[in-house]
């Protein structure tokens, strides 16, 4: 049952002690280290050993994403379109435009952007399968303008990937998709194998076993974050419906054992009410067993004296999710300082962020919120400045520049300024 607290220590609300992998570390590593060296033969080996798939070829053809779409009705397939249209809608302002400075004298400084050429998208198989997560992930990058978008996605052991993943696939626009999953398929896209190519960034949420690959690539490539378990945090008042709070908290339980379900609220009432609800919810879930022992473990319900409280335990969390269900929620958005994604009003589940609404729904947990943000297009661009000097501008710049670089003993650099101002 989830618990009720009186106020409660920040650190205690959510799951978020510092814990040891070294034995899941140790095991990534050598998978690294495997597919580093023998390519496409460690990654088969892995996908029979782990997901129990012996499958001839890792790339999905063109038939099988032929064959996975004559499955679905066409009701699901406009479902993604829909879903689509509004994810582009949202990151299509996104997209930046560089930027240039013209000074006197003829110096010209700017910035621009650039997309990366490859980048590659991990999309989990594991006790579920997320086609939204293959939206979220690939539409940003195509925005971007990235060249090339490579997807991996692990398989049961019939070597099938879901249909829903491949049309969702095709329909986002990745370039190619490959039958791979875990720390093995991190490696893949690090790396590159003889089918695989190697990737410039690699995104997407997973496993403790592909977070901690993601973790350890990192400079061969970069990642978009190391994720944890999901969490909601729902501020409510004694105005709000319990039966929608119970099923918002419980729509992030259903995720993991670990992932977080916590309610801030000033209304004692509505606490108890919400606890009942959940009870009574639960036996009716299809993964109860999972939101059960999440709930056990991670889920709370704290009281506090005002909803401003409840804002300022909020930014102190950081919550990957954030819902505000009361009926003047606007009020409150610019107090918020810390969040992932931001859920206004009574009727703005967070199930609408998941699949549909348009945001990004690959967020910063464990209170990374603080210093981190969604995915977005931004993941997916380079930034560089350029400069442009005159011989005469040189000339005036010289005596300061030349000053910065003695004072920092670098001789080498004021004479690569010195040997243009001083010629005879």
């Amino acid at each position: 049952m989830i618990k009720i607290y009186d106020g409660c220590k920040t650190e205690e609300i959510l799951n978020r002690k510092i814990n040891s992998y070294e034995r899941e570390e140790a095991a990534v590593k050598a998978i690294l280290s495997d597919v580093a060296a023998r390519g496409d033969t460690a990654v088969l080996e892995y996908g029979k050993k782990f997901d129990g798939a012996d499958i001839a070829a890792l790339q999905v053809s063109e038939q099988e994403f032929a064959e996975a779409e004559s499955k679905l009705t066409p009701e699901y397939k406009q479902t993604i379109l829909n879903a689509k249209a509004n994810i582009e809608l949202f990151h299509a302002r996104q997209l930046k435009s560089g930027f240039e400075i013209k000074k006197p004298g003829g110096v010209i400084l700017g910035q621009k952007y650039t997309p990366i050429d490859t980048a590659g998208v991990y999309v989990p198989g594991g006790t579920a399968s997320y086609p939204s997560t293959v939206l979220m992930d690939i539409i940003p990058a195509k925005i971007a303008g990235v060249k090339n978008i490579i997807m991996v996605t692990p398989v049961k052991a019939d070597g099938k990937v879901k249909p829903e993943i491949l049309f969702a696939a095709k329909t986002a626009g990745a370039d190619m998709v490959f039958k791979t999953g875990g720390a093995q398929a991190i490696a893949a896209l690090a790396y590159g194998t003889q089918t695989i190519p190697k990737a410039d960034k690699i995104v997407g949420p997973g496993n403790i076993y592909v977070q901690l690959a993601k973790k350890q690539v990192y400079g061969l490539a970069s990642v978009d974050m190391i994720a944890g378990p999901s969490e909601i945090l729902v501020i409510a008042d004694g105005t709000a419906n319990p039966e929608y709070v119970a099923a918002d908290l419980l729509s992030q339980a259903e995720h993991d054992v670990l992932a977080s379900a916590v309610l801030v609220t000033d209304s004692r009432r509505l606490a108890i009410d919400v606890q009942k609800e959940i009870e009574r919810a639960l036996p009716l879930m299809e993964r109860e067993q999972v939101a059960r022992k999440s709930i056990d473990l991670n889920g709370k319900i704290i009281i506090c004296e005002s909803i401003e409280k409840a804002v300022e335990i909020s930014n102190e969390i950081a919550p990957e999710h954030l819902e505000i269900c009361v009926d003047n929620p606007f009020d409150y958005l610019d107090k918020i300082q810390n969040a992932g994604s931001i859920f206004l009003g009574k009727y703005t589940p967070e199930a609408l962020g998941d699949y549909y609404a348009g945001p990004n729904h690959t967020l910063p947990t464990g209170g990374s919120a603080r210093f981190s943000s969604p995915l977005s297009v931004d993941d997916f661009v380079k930034k560089s400045s350029y400069i442009y000097y005159t011989e005469d501008e040189l000339k005036k710049a010289a005596k300061d520049v030349m000053s910065f670089a003695s004072s920092e003993g670098l001789g080498g650099h004021a004479r690569s300024v010195g040997v243009r101002v001083n010629k005879a």
